[in-house]
């Protein structure tokens, strides 16, 4: 296996997807897969997946294909689907809310233990049954619950005090909607940047895109 920090991000960042469509194929109850069979599904090239997929070691046997399950839980062992992270919320506002009531933490990894806002008024109020803590209260939290990784739904403007306070705290990972741009200060914390208006706009451009007709002039 290949020093994990020479794989590229790209190559990163496709996991999950390998990892989602693999778990499609176990309910569709399909037992092995060829790389082949497996582009056509994810729109990729076999060559991309076998050279996406040899990063991290031999899979799979020449003539047989990937056994799926067995290629979905070495994908969730290189992801640390199993390590169980601790993870706090820093936001109880409506973002914040809906990331902590839709999102299945343990199944990706991660145990959500902690949620902090500034507002006054939503402290002792729970959400999915964690109950909502003063932001005067994370130094003291993080001493006691070590939490490895925080997920920032804060104002940009908020977003500085709050990273410095948790870097100081032993934090350093972060899942960040603020649009704070933490690795400027901390290059050494490990980020995932979410920024949903960028992916509105690419939006917007990829319509605007599609609706363009085919230019049908005939030149002499």
């Amino acid at each position: 296996m290949q020093d994990n920090k020479n794989i590229s991000k790209s190559v990163i960042r496709r996991l999950p997807r390998y990892y989602r469509f693999l778990g499609e194929l176990l309910k569709e109850g399909v037992e092995k897969i060829s790389s082949r069979e497996l582009s056509e599904r994810m729109r990729l090239t076999a060559s991309q997946i076998r050279q996406d997929l040899n990063c991290f070691g031999g899979f799979g046997q020449q003539g047989y294909g990937y056994n799926v399950a067995e290629l979905r839980e070495q994908i969730g062992a290189i992801l640390h689907l199993n390590d169980m992270r601790t993870v706090i919320l820093i936001g109880a506002g409506n973002l914040g809310r809906a990331v902590a009531v839709h999102i299945d933490f343990e199944r990706y990894g991660c145990r959500l233990v902690g949620i902090f806002d500034r507002d006054d008024t939503l402290t002792g109020e729970s959400i999915s049954g964690i109950r909502i803590r003063a932001m005067d209260e994370i130094r003291m939290f993080c001493c006691e619950e070590h939490p490895a990784m925080a997920i920032l739904c804060i104002p940009r403007s908020g977003a500085e005090d709050v990273v410095k306070t948790l870097i100081g705290c032993g934090v350093r990972a972060f899942w960040n909607f603020s649009h704070y741009d933490i690795n400027v200060d901390y290059p050494d914390a490990a980020v995932e940047n979410v920024h949903l208006t960028d992916s509105l706009m690419t939006l917007s451009y990829l319509m605007e895109e599609k609706d363009e007709p085919e230019d049908d002039t005939v030149t002499n």
